[in-house]
């Protein structure tokens, strides 16, 4: 499987379209829907054309020049990735604060499938947003009551599939040029196509299309800025080290031990990762520190661990049905659309051929 860099940086949320759901849902769980509502109408309306902040004389040069190139960015995705030619990021909005939402994760003690959370519109989701952090914490704190492996997670953006133009927001700015871009690609990629109750295709297939479609983007303009080879590399090296992990627990999930040795072990093979984490970064890295926050934010869980798994699985697959189209994007997309439309049985096992054609080919 071919591992690409964790998701730290964005555990995507695909937004319920808000408004909507408060209309479709009835009066269960009124009071998310009503703050999903709340604070989308928010964001909505702190949204100013990118052309207006170009031609204030008063805005901040940094913020101009940036938001110049991700408006290239995004026409160049129009006319080179055949992306969506619509309203989205061609406005920002300043949120002042860290993140647009925060992602609740949850799984079982002794599983890493995602407690999952379904909406009439986007369908069934590995997690629930919240525009508060406050409430994110709180719904964590309710699910581990119950026995739940919890963790809450920043969200620096997301897409509503195009109900709403987007607007690049003031979390993305914390990025650099290359990351920004990438992000654009995989949220309009998100527009492009859309299944309802597969995470794992749909992000796959989104982070195929800001790979794919970053490498083309940086080889047409080398002076971006982007992180270096290093850098990229200590990130694989990361995320592997998470999935390996992530395998050793799916195999003593599945071992049949008793639940007092199954808990014993996994507190063993999280202090292990701990441990493996330290001598990566302090052998190879030489003590580049970038992810202690991660280990340091919060106890060590499945549900930690789970953005890992949604962002990258289907990769291969959709790396292969790319050279099949003949490396052409208009029928690129065309071949995944038929593929979603597939059962979901079907399309499985169509995704597992092709994987299997990548790692024959290489």
């Amino acid at each position: 499987m071919r591992i690409v860099k964790p998701t730290l940086r964005r555990p995507l949320i695909l937004a319920v379209c808000a408004v909507s759901v408060v209309v479709l849902s009835g009066c269960s769980n009124l009071s998310y829907y009503a703050q999903l509502a709340s604070g989308q109408l928010a964001l909505l309306r702190a949204r100013e054309p990118i052309t207006r902040v170009l031609g204030d004389a008063d805005a901040d040069p940094a913020l101009k020049q940036r938001l110049q190139r991700v408006s290239a960015a995004r026409q160049w995705a129009v006319q080179h990735l055949d992306l969506p030619d619509n309203g989205s990021y061609t406005s920002y909005a300043d949120l002042q604060r860290p993140y647009v939402v925060w992602n609740v994760f949850a799984t079982p003690e002794f599983s890493l499938e995602p407690v999952e959370h379904c909406f009439p519109i986007s369908g069934c989701l590995a997690y629930q947003g919240y525009y508060a952090q406050a409430d994110a914490e709180a719904r964590a704190a309710e699910l581990a009551a119950r026995g739940a492996d919890v963790y809450v997670g920043g969200v620096p953006a997301y897409s509503t599939l195009g109900w709403f133009d987007d607007p690049v927001t003031s979390t993305m700015m914390r990025w650099n040029d290359a990351a920004l871009i990438g992000t654009l690609f995989h949220e309009l990629a998100h527009q492009k196509l859309y299944v309802q109750d597969d995470t794992r295709f749909n992000e796959s297939f989104a982070e195929f299309v800001e790979d794919q479609g970053l490498r083309e983007y940086l080889s047409a303009h080398p002076d971006t800025d982007a992180p270096a080879a290093d850098s990229r590399h200590r990130s694989q090296q990361f995320a592997e080290l998470i999935v390996h992990t992530r395998e050793k627990l799916e195999a003593l999930y599945a071992s049949g031990v008793g639940e007092n040795v199954m808990r014993v072990r996994k507190a063993e093979l999280f202090a292990q990762l701990r441990t493996d984490y330290a001598q990566l970064r302090d052998d190879e890295w030489g003590g580049d520190t970038r992810y202690d926050a991660w280990f340091a934010d919060g106890a060590l869980n499945n549900a930690k661990l789970l953005p890992f798994g949604l962002y990258d699985e289907d990769l291969p697959a959709f790396a292969a049905l790319f050279e099949e189209a003949g490396r052409d994007w208009p029928r690129f997309f065309a071949a995944a659309e038929s593929l979603s439309r597939a059962p979901e049985q079907e399309r499985q096992q169509q995704l597992q051929a092709l994987r299997v054609r990548t790692a024959f080919n290489r």
